[in-house]
């Protein structure tokens, strides 16, 4: 829902300047001219149904208007980007005059092309982003930890983010992610918040709890919240998660007695527990792994010598050029990181925000093979 209203900055600032170059581009005739500016006044009409009459449209029909509304916002993001990359070769054209003499001669015809090169791109691109978002891959991580007074000298453990069940993540990939984890035959499933994206009625109607009850996982499921699990329903989204998980906000676990899950609340709440209110009354020599959705306290967890940390959130960006901004953003804002004796996770997410595409980013499930050492 967010990025369908973000999407109307296509529809004000990047659906001018293509079409005004797609214009310039087409042949002068009519009947192109006239099929160009169509195309676009559907799409402007259908946005803005859809974004007046949300509350008001059957999910059948709203649903639709906004995959592909966001569709188009997505693909007019890269169109952009050549169209600019178009102008920086016409602007050092006109100064030094580099291109070879056929194509400055015949340079309407090349314009024509490559503006038709653009759309067929964007589309190629947009078809490998949603698969990278459907075929999930399974990435796994070999750890080392402090065994402390831990009796136990191994632990495998499956980790999910951002799953983002809605209106476009939905049961096909709740049964995918259930029998990717249990073809893993882990000892613990953690899902690090963002389980649900905006309403909870989708997975609720879709009875996705039911194929979350198929996790296999002897020491049990845990979630933590994330900042989409405090928007809209939140109560109601706090009972279906506890229909198949052991919810952990500002609480503590203890699986097996041989280590300890600190599942916090996240960051968006200002009022959430201190990391060192959580530990107090444990037993801090034997493994401490903390879930915190967002990837924002790492000081305070090595200060308070957690082993290890578990977090998503950034869906490592999910379009570039975004992953380059995560860089100035976060500590770590993707992969595995150390410092200070703390060890860390920050998964891309398995699903998605918005619509289901992914460009230079991948969703994935995380197995995380620990060595008590």
């Amino acid at each position: 829902m967010k990025v369908f209203i973000q999407s109307i900055v296509a529809q004000l600032l990047l659906n001018p300047y293509i079409y005004w170059r797609g214009r310039q581009a087409l042949p002068q005739q009519k009947k192109w001219q006239v099929s160009y500016l169509l195309l676009f006044v559907l799409e402007l009409c259908l946005y803005f149904f859809g974004f007046f009459f949300r509350e008001d449209l059957p999910d059948s029909v709203f649903i639709p208007i906004m995959n592909i509304c966001n569709t188009w916002y997505i693909g007019s993001i890269y169109i952009t980007l050549g169209l600019l990359c178009l102008e920086v070769i016409r602007i050092s054209q006109r100064k030094w005059e580099w291109l070879p003499r056929l194509i400055s001669k015949h340079w309407q015809e090349c314009k024509r092309i490559l503006f038709i090169l653009f759309v067929i791109g964007t589309g190629c691109l947009l078809y490998k982003a949603h698969l990278n978002v459907i075929h999930p891959v399974v990435k796994h991580l070999y750890i080392d930890l402090p065994k402390g007074s831990s009796s136990r000298d191994s632990l495998k453990i499956v980790m999910v983010s951002d799953t983002h069940f809605g209106e476009v993540i939905g049961k096909q990939h709740a049964q995918n992610l259930v029998r990717l984890s249990n073809e893993q035959r882990p000892d613990l499933v953690v899902m690090v918040g963002d389980v649900l994206d905006y309403e909870s009625r989708f997975a609720e109607n879709a009875h996705i709890e039911d194929d979350f009850k198929q996790l296999i996982a002897p020491l049990g499921v845990y979630t933590t919240y994330g900042n989409h699990e405090y928007r809209a329903n939140r109560f109601a989204k706090e009972r279906w998660i506890r229909k198949f998980s052991t919810l952990l906000k500002d609480s503590v676990a203890s699986p097996d007695s041989s280590f300890y899950l600190i599942g916090r609340d996240d960051f968006i709440n200002k009022k959430r527990k201190p990391l060192h209110q959580l530990l107090m009354g444990i037993d801090t020599t034997k493994p401490l792994i903390v879930l915190d959705h967002q990837p924002w306290s790492f000081a305070e967890m090595r200060m308070n010598h957690i082993d290890l940390g578990l977090h998503g959130h950034t869906h490592n960006g999910q379009l570039w050029p975004y992953p380059l901004l995560m860089k100035l953003i976060y500590e770590c804002p993707y992969g595995y990181y150390s410092k200070g004796g703390t060890q860390h996770y920050i998964s891309s997410g398995f699903g998605c925000a918005g619509p289901a595409y992914r460009v230079g980013t991948h969703s994935e499930l995380i197995v995380l093979h620990i060595r008590f050492v």
